[in-house]
């Protein structure tokens, strides 16, 4: 696990995107941005397990950067969905797509039954380092 994450975080950001400052925060709001569509920021504060107003701010930094955009939600007006902004859009998706290349190759050989043990496992591992890091915050010792 240590060694993936550490080539994660080695993917450089591309030329193209240096002059934006982009911060390892931003990696997955712009994960979600690219890989599942425009969303509200309640949506985005949800998924990235975050306050709105966090992400209220990091939209905001990024939309007066030019990468992302905020527009009103056709079915209802009070709500803004945000999107990246479509000339960011290939940068960003050669950017960040190479990861998801490569959980694709590596679980293309996979049953859909241990594909399905893969992620209950990652999703075990996080839930447990979650508690680890809750129990830690509470003063509790393991």
């Amino acid at each position: 696990m240590p060694r993936m994450v550490g080539r994660a975080k080695r993917i450089p950001v591309p030329d193209e995107l240096q002059s934006l400052a982009l911060a390892p925060r931003h990696l997955s709001l712009l994960s979600y941005l690219l890989f599942d569509g425009p969303a509200t920021v309640n949506d985005l504060a949800a998924r990235l397990e975050v306050a709105p107003t966090t992400v209220s701010l990091m939209v905001g930094e990024l939309s007066r950067k030019g990468v992302l955009e905020r527009r009103e939600d056709p079915d209802d007006r009070r709500r803004r969905i945000v999107s990246i902004v479509e000339e960011w859009g290939p940068e960003i998706a050669g950017w960040l797509a190479r990861g998801a290349d490569a959980w694709r190759q590596a679980v293309a050989p996979l049953t859909p039954a241990q594909r399905r043990l893969v992620v209950d496992t990652l999703e075990s591992y996080e839930a447990a380092m979650a508690e680890a890091e809750n129990g830690s915050e509470n003063g509790s010792e393991d």
